[in-house]
């Protein structure tokens, strides 16, 4: 069996059709939030998402705010530009969708949340300390998470505390509870303006992170034609 692990779309269909085209075989997606802000193509971007195979989606805090299930006065100013606007174009069945997805799924050995286990839609897990303390509120061999929109991977080793590990390109042998991040399809922030996602074999216990170039100057185009901040399309340039 072979997982494509995507999260941290932010309304960019370009970068996901790119990951989706890129990404090979595989028989199941798993989302990990935030399909909408930031980005010109929420509607797209959901519709997309729904025609997956096998998929299963949990909620970002993006998402959340575009529902009013979190205060949209917790963003920055862009950030919740952007959620105004898309709160304005999104569509009953985009709405729907974000409406039914849940905070936290488990599949197998694996947990999916956005943030953290311990706060799924909103902690970011972006040092080993968090993550350390995030081990206790899982029971699964693994868990996934996004919202950080950088790659990495927490290992837990009882005394030492977790390992911080990212890896480009490579296929890596799993071993022991692990929090592994897939990194952003539509807004990378590692300095590396690729769109990235993971390929994830439950059977063999191996992650595999992979990034991929995509039209970047497209998706800046739409994002001036509608009108959201500019700082929003000149990250993407550079991954930050």
């Amino acid at each position: 069996m072979r997982v494509l692990v995507i999260s941290d779309i932010h309304s960019n269909l370009t970068a996901l059709e790119t990951v989706l085209s890129s990404a090979g075989r595989y028989d199941t997606v798993w989302c990990l939030g935030d399909l909408v802000g930031y980005g010109p193509d929420p509607n797209e971007c959901i519709a997309r998402v729904r025609t997956l195979p096998n998929l299963m989606c949990v909620l970002g805090n993006h998402d959340a705010a575009t529902i009013e299930k979190m205060d949209q006065q917790t963003f920055n100013h862009e950030a919740s530009l952007a959620i105004s606007w898309t709160k304005h174009e999104i569509n009953a069945q985009s709405k729907e969708f974000l409406l039914s997805l849940p905070q936290q799924q488990t599949v197998g050995d694996v947990t999916l949340v956005h943030g953290s286990p311990r706060n799924p839609v909103w902690e970011y897990l972006s040092d080993t300390i968090t993550a350390l303390q995030s081990f206790p509120y899982f029971n699964t061999l693994y868990c996934f998470v996004g919202h950080t929109h950088v790659p990495a991977m927490y290992q837990e080793n009882p005394g030492d505390g977790p390992a911080t590990l990212v890896h480009d390109y490579l296929r890596i042998d799993l071993s022991g509870r692990t929090i592994l991040n897939p990194g952003s399809v539509g807004q990378p922030r590692d300095c590396d303006r690729r769109a990235s996602f993971a390929l994830f074999d439950p059977e063999a216990h191996t992650w595999e992170l992979r990034r991929v170039e995509y039209d970047i100057l497209a998706v800046q185009q739409r994002i001036k034609k509608y009108g959201l901040p500019w700082k929003d399309a000149q990250r993407l340039n550079e991954g930050w």
